[in-house]
């Protein structure tokens, strides 16, 4: 998806989500240097969690990150965490926005917020998006994506300010438990597998090895601003669940999003078609070898941390499954995200299986 154009002379109307009157308000007391021209928004297709919209002002363009609608997990989506987290790597080799404001107080728009730069760059999503690119592009593409992830897990959180940003020992047991609660707070049909899935992972889960380093919590292509001409990662983004942990969750999360959703065991994915080996990307095994290349950390065996994939995803696709009946989330492709509940469930106990 490359992002749309501003246009200053649209209609400034508020989009789902968001009072552009509060908040033009409200920029004009804390940050009157973003532009004095009408506020303009358009919410950006693609986001199938928080909510992103495309601002405009005055001939400057900026973006403002929101909760989603509606039902939201506790903890899932912290707008402050998000903002620190892009403020504390701006100095470092991993690319995040420019952060601009953050807002907490729910009154302006409904739900807090905060605002960062555009950055330019294509969310490369679809088979639309990537099928046109060479093969040697597409690699060079996956191999950029790796690069970064290491980049990131090699930032000692110290060095940023972020040596408090989460407790790293016990992580991997914490994640279970956590999206086991998320999971409870979601159920609104039956769901074959997913308890057998969840003990497995309590039961097995390993001890965190090495000092925390800062996780992303949701790392994929599809969370990238990328460029093909040259190929670069221009910026990292949906920061709503990083925090201090294993780097190895991070590997396990991206090798269920690039082997098992964009390979066989998922037949169908609404959310990014165009991402792994159906795509015509390199194997998650080559991936693999390229980070721990450029991060020097032991990955070691994977399967369990794949399984933990599996499962937190799962569980947000229940969840915007719950909110899609609820009739609360925006935009299309929403009505076909329960279906991947069953497969990623699978997915994760064949994997669990192999580890134990």
């Amino acid at each position: 998806m490359t992002e749309p154009a501003i246009d200053d002379s649209a209609p400034t109307g508020s989009p789902p989500g968001l009072d552009l009157g509060r908040l033009a308000g409200h920029l004009a007391e804390h940050r009157p240097d973003l532009g004095d021209g009408p506020l303009s928004a358009q919410l950006i297709a693609g986001g199938r969690s928080n909510l992103t919209y495309l601002l405009g002002a005055g001939g400057r363009a900026f973006v403002l990150r929101r909760p989603p609608l509606g039902h939201v997990l506790a903890t899932a989506h912290d707008m402050a965490r998000e903002f620190r987290v892009i403020s504390a790597l701006a100095p470092t080799e991993v690319p995040v926005p420019k952060a601009l404001l953050l807002c907490t107080e729910p009154e302006v728009i409904g739900a807090p917020f905060y605002l960062m730069d555009r950055v330019p760059g294509t969310v490369f999503r679809s088979r639309a998006q990537t099928d046109p690119l060479p093969r040697g592009q597409r690699r060079e593409l996956a191999m950029a994506m790796m690069d970064t992830l290491a980049a990131l897990h090699t930032v000692d959180p110290a060095d940023v300010g972020l040596a408090d940003f989460g407790r790293p020992r016990g992580f991997l047991a914490r994640q279970v438990r956590r999206w086991s609660g998320q999971l409870d707070s979601s159920r609104s049909r039956p769901l074959p597998g997913i308890d057998e899935l969840r003990d497995r992972l309590a039961s097995t889960a390993p001890e965190s090895s090495g000092p925390g380093r800062i996780v992303h919590g949701d790392y994929r292509l599809d969370n990238l601003l990328a460029t093909v001409s040259p190929v670069a990662v221009q910026a990292v983004l949906d920061w709503e669940m990083a925090t201090l942990g294993d780097p190895l969750a991070d590997l396990g999360l991206l090798l269920t999003y690039w082997d098992a959703m964009g390979g066989a065991a998922v037949p169908s994915n609404p959310v990014a078609d165009g991402l792994g080996p159906r795509a015509g990307f390199p194997a998650g095994a080559e991936l693999i070898e390229r980070y721990a290349s450029r991060s020097g950390i032991d990955v070691g065996p994977l399967d369990w941390h794949v399984a933990l994939g599996c499962f937190k995803l799962a569980v947000i696709c229940e969840g915007i499954h719950y909110r899609h009946r609820q009739g609360q989330t925006l935009g299309a492709g929403f009505d076909q995200i329960g279906e991947m509940v069953a497969p990623l469930v699978a997915y994760g106990l064949t994997a669990v299986s192999r580890r134990s």
